[in-house]
């Protein structure tokens, strides 16, 4: 295998790229706003009903896609392999699969995965990646994301914490080179909620930049004010904020994103991880960095680098690809 397509679909975004199999390089990529959500929604009720017809859907928009590769590339795809990953194994996906119950093995070997030959409706070997379950919570994706992070050279003695933020924050533990726990925190949902929908809306300002003093100390205040503290309590101190004149509403949108990140991260324990790693994008990684480091974990946080982040489905995905077809 020279090359293979990477797909990773959520909820509300599709990634495509070629992949050099050999150095996980990317060779060219495709992005949309085209995620499961929407296109499930643009099913009828026929193709929701037939396995065959619905999966065929779904195929035919990342063909689109792999068409664009190809013409932009100059070059033939037929028969690379695809590896999806995401919420296409949803019940809102192309083909629902069931969850893989923990532990899990962080090498990819033993993930819940469906295989697909090629057909004449579709020209290439298709791998559909699973999701996570323990007995309370449910991932997609963030199972894969984590098997392409992790890798030999930043392997860790003990039990290690992996913090993958987001609209839904996961936690994952990792113990030896199992997967034994994950939580999953709204905090990206809440943030949205409570700026753009409740009585705080009209007391904060969008304002991305954490690196003023201002906005520094004002999202400090804010992890630390959610310590320990309730937090239902805690969120109305966004709006005497404003009334009092304390902060300005830039301050308070940061007060706001303190607060919540703070109340996802004041439950970890120092003495019970070994390290605590965030793998997320450059928008919310000094966020969490800052977190962890007002909450006294600065000597047990590890923050990965934007390629790491960027390369961890890729990886991820190609480490399943090679276990999984071992077995066929």
């Amino acid at each position: 295998m020279v090359h293979f397509l990477s797909c990773d679909w959520g909820t509300s975004s599709f990634r495509l790229r070629l992949v050099d199999a050999e150095s996980a390089d990317i060779i060219a990529f495709r992005k949309a706003d085209r995620g499961i959500a929407a296109t499930f929604n643009n099913l009828d009720d026929r193709k929701k009903e037939d396995p065959e017809q619905r999966l065929l859907f779904y195929l035919r928009i990342i063909q689109e896609h792999i068409s664009e590769i190809e013409q932009d590339q100059n070059i033939s795809l037929k028969g690379v392999p695809l590896v999806i990953s995401g919420m296409a194994s949803s019940s809102i996906g192309m083909a629902e699969l069931p969850y893989r119950n923990l532990p899990f093995s962080i090498d990819g070997s033993d993930i819940e995965a469906a295989y697909f030959e090629v057909s004449a409706n579709f020209a290439h070997p298709v791998l559909l990646i699973s999701g996570v379950k323990s007995e309370v919570d449910v991932m997609r994706g963030e199972e894969t994301q984590l098997i392409g992070t992790i890798r030999d050279s930043t392997a860790v003695e003990g039990q290690v914490l992996y913090i993958f933020p987001g609209t839904h924050s996961k936690h994952i533990v990792v113990k030896g080179k199992q997967v034994i726990d994950f939580k999953t925190y709204m905090t990206g949902e809440f943030f949205a909620l409570l700026s753009k929908q409740s009585i705080l809306k009209g007391v904060v300002e969008w304002n991305d930049d954490l690196q003023t003093p201002n906005a520094l100390q004002s999202f400090k205040e804010g992890v630390r004010d959610a310590k320990g503290a309730n937090l239902l309590h805690m969120a109305f101190r966004v709006r005497t904020n404003d009334l009092f004149e304390k902060l300005t509403k830039k301050e308070n949108y940061h007060y706001l994103s303190g607060l919540l990140i703070g109340a996802e991260l004041d439950g970890i324990k120092p003495s019970d991880y070994a390290q605590v790693s965030v793998c997320s994008d450059s928008g919310l990684r000094l966020s969490y960095e800052t977190a962890l480091e007002t909450l006294g974990l600065k000597e047990k946080a590890h923050v990965f680098p934007d390629e790491w982040t960027d390369e961890a489905v890729v990886r991820g995905q190609l480490k399943i690809y090679k276990q999984f077809t071992r077995k066929l």
